[in-house]
């Protein structure tokens, strides 16, 4: 692997660039939440893909696809990170969170697999949580399924964060949003029921919520248990393909209050335990949100106005 690349502040999250042979080009990223230190929480997000064939209509990592990364590939990724920041494998962070989440629909590479097989042998790192995120596109089925053995062997008691992304209620808008074939919520429902168990964490239903996507408690209670699923609303990050789309964010990223959005309410009164995630506007500047792609940036005519303000620099060790 070749970083050819780096931007970001070392305070709130660092993106690189990395070439992995052939001009297949990915990106990951290391972070922190302010003001939490490193100590406590350390986040990585890593590329499961060479771009992504899904084509989400928020994405910039969408229409770029050209592979996917080998098992040794993702975890050279995660070992740049780690030895970066702990040249001797051991992570001190209480919560040490590895998103298979950059680019790339995790459940289409098996090879994510085996490195999450892997992972918790080749550092000394207690507070490993891996996090998985998908829009259990059609065909993923195996890959779901020996998730959940790898999930009871390696990561049982609250150790795992699994999550459907799912952005809106309405079945012909989440179509538009995620043009693939994919599981129906009854699909997702009797999943969840075989992934729950006492002790873990909730399964995470996430909208990156647009103005104007509907959210209804009622279609989301035909399915979804609150006593094992949580609903996760994040603002809508500023990328070129939201912008070509006309998507703008329902949540305001700089109203850090979370209080008053009427969808938000309507779940809570469902009795959906609801985590309103706004992270640092910051991250919008750097580029380091999920969804976002620096290469969509450095090809794109006209900036957008409210990311990617930060220079992007060759990376110099």
């Amino acid at each position: 692997m070749k970083v050819l690349a780096s931007t970001g502040r070392e305070d709130v999250a660092m993106v690189y660039i990395i070439d992995l042979g052939e001009n297949r080009l990915i990106e990951c990223v290391e972070s922190v939440q302010p003001p939490i230190p490193r100590e406590e929480k350390w986040v990585l997000l890593v590329s499961t893909m060479f771009g992504c064939p899904i084509g989400c209509s928020m994405c910039d990592a969408g229409g770029h696809y050209q592979g996917k990364p080998t098992k040794e590939q993702i975890l050279s990724q995660i070992d740049f990170l780690v030895r970066k920041r702990y040249p001797d494998g051991n992570i001190p962070a209480k919560q040490f969170k590895i998103q298979f989440a950059r680019m790339g629909e995790p459940s289409l590479n098996p090879n994510v697999l085996d490195v999450l097989d892997e992972l918790p042998e080749l550092y000394n790192a207690p507070g490993l949580m891996p996090s998985l995120s998908t829009v259990a596109p059609k065909g993923s089925g195996d890959f779901l399924e020996r998730l959940l053995e790898i999930k009871y062997d390696r990561y049982s008691g609250g150790r795992f964060q699994f999550q459907f992304s799912i952005h809106t209620t309405d079945e012909t808008l989440r179509d538009q949003i995620i043009p693939v074939k994919k599981w129906s919520f009854a699909e997702m429902e009797a999943y969840g029921e075989q992934w729950y168990a006492p002790g873990d964490r909730k399964i995470t239903l996430n909208f990156a919520l647009a103005k104007d996507m509907p959210v209804d408690a009622a279609v989301l209670l035909n399915h979804f248990d609150p006593g094992k699923f949580l609903i996760k609303i994040t603002p809508l990050n500023p990328t070129y393909r939201a912008l070509e789309n006309n998507l703008s964010s329902y949540i305001d990223p700089h109203h850090v209050e979370n209080n008053g959005y009427e969808i938000v309410e309507s779940l809570k009164k469902a009795g959906y335990q609801v985590i309103v995630s706004i992270g640092e506007v910051e991250e919008n500047l750097i580029g380091s949100n999920c969804g976002q792609y620096i290469k969509q940036h450095l090809s794109a005519s006209q900036p957008i106005p409210d990311g990617y303000t930060y220079s992007i620099q060759d990376y110099l060790g």
